[in-house]
C-alpha cells in the first residue's frame, strides 16, 4: 500500500511538473516570436542603410518608431490621444454592454420576443457599422455622442449574439432542478441562467472591447480632434509614416491588454472551471 501511495504521488508530481513547464513554454513563446520579428526587422532596417533598397521613410525600423514615439509621449500628445480613446472605448462598450445582455437574455427566453426582435438583428449585423458612421455623423454632430453611440452600437452585436447563444445553450438539468426546488421566474434569472450564461457574458464583453478598439480609429477619422486614430490621420496629412504606425502600434497594445487583463479576470472569477478540467 505504502509502495503504491508512493508511486502514485510520485506520478502526481511528474504530471504537475510537465503541466508547469508546458505552461512556461505557451508564456514565453509568445514574446519570443514577437521579439524574433522585431530583430529581423531591426535587421533589415540596418541592412537598407547599408545597401539601400526600399524608402526608409514608408517602412521605418523599430528603432525610428521608438524614437517617435518617445518624442510624441515628451510632448504630451501621445498621452492624451490614448486617454482620449481609451475613455471613448471603454464608455462606448460599457454602454453596449447592459443593453446587449439584457436583450440576449430576453430574446433567448421570450418567444415574442424571438420572433418578433431576432430577425431584426440578424438583419442588421451584417451591416458594416462604417456604412453608418455619416448617418450617426449627421443625426448627432461630430461631437462625442456619435462617437461612443458608434462603437456601443458595434460592440452590441457581440455582446447580443454570446449572450443568447450562452442563454440557449443552458443545461436544461439546471433548470428543471430550479423548478423542481420551488424557484419562481425572477429566480431561474437569477441563480441559474444569468450564473451559467456569465462565463459567455464576459467573453462577450472581451471581444465587445477588441471591435471598440478596432472601430475607434475609423470614428477618430472622421470626427475628431484627438485620440489615436486622429493622430494617425494627421500624421498621413504630413506623411510622418512613423508617426502612423506608433498609433497603430499603441492601438495594438492597448486592445491586448484590455484582452489579457479581461482574461486574467475570467480565471479568477471561474476558477472552478479550471478545478473541473
Amino acid at each position: 500500500m505504502q509502495l503504491a501511495e508512493a508511486d502514485r504521488s510520485a506520478t502526481a508530481g511528474m504530471e504537475e511538473v510537465a503541466k508547469r513547464q508546458l505552461q512556461w513554454r505557451n508564456r514565453s513563446g509568445k514574446p519570443l516570436a514577437l521579439a524574433i520579428v522585431v530583430l529581423v526587422w531591426q535587421a533589415v532596417g540596418l541592412l537598407n542603410q547599408a545597401m539601400p533598397f526600399y524608402n526608409p521613410l514608408l517602412f521605418p525600423a523599430p528603432w525610428d518608431l521608438l524614437v517617435a514615439g518617445w518624442k510624441l509621449a515628451q510632448s504630451g500628445v501621445l498621452w492624451w490621444d490614448i486617454v482620449a480613446s481609451t475613455s471613448r472605448v471603454l464608455i462606448g462598450t460599457l454602454a453596449a454592454a447592459p443593453i446587449g445582455i439584457v436583450l440576449g437574455i430576453a430574446v433567448a427566453r421570450i418567444r415574442w420576443l424571438e420572433v418578433g426582435i431576432e430577425p431584426i438583428i440578424e438583419l442588421l449585423r451584417p451591416v458594416p457599422t462604417l456604412a453608418l458612421l455619416p448617418m450617426i455623423i449627421l443625426w448627432f454632430g461630430i461631437g462625442e455622442t456619435s462617437k461612443i453611440l458608434f462603437i456601443a452600437y458595434s460592440c452590441f452585436f457581440v455582446i447580443f449574439t454570446t449572450t443568447l447563444v450562452g442563454v440557449r445553450n443552458v443545461d436544461p438539468i439546471l433548470l428543471h432542478a430550479g423548478e423542481s426546488l420551488g424557484f419562481g421566474r425572477l429566480q431561474l434569472y437569477r441563480f441559474i441562467i444569468l450564473r451559467a450564461v456569465l462565463p459567455d457574458i464576459m467573453l462577450g464583453v472581451r471581444l465587445g472591447l477588441s471591435v471598440g478598439f478596432l472601430v475607434i480609429v475609423a470614428a477618430e477619422f472622421i470626427a475628431a480632434d484627438t485620440g489615436l486614430g486622429y493622430l494617425i490621420n494627421y500624421s498621413r496629412t504630413w506623411f510622418r509614416v512613423a508617426d502612423m504606425l506608433v498609433g497603430a502600434i499603441v492601438i495594438g497594445l492597448l486592445g491586448v491588454t484590455a484582452n489579457y487583463a479581461l482574461v486574467a479576470l475570467e480565471r479568477r472569477m471561474f476558477r472552478w472551471r479550471t478545478a473541473g478540467n
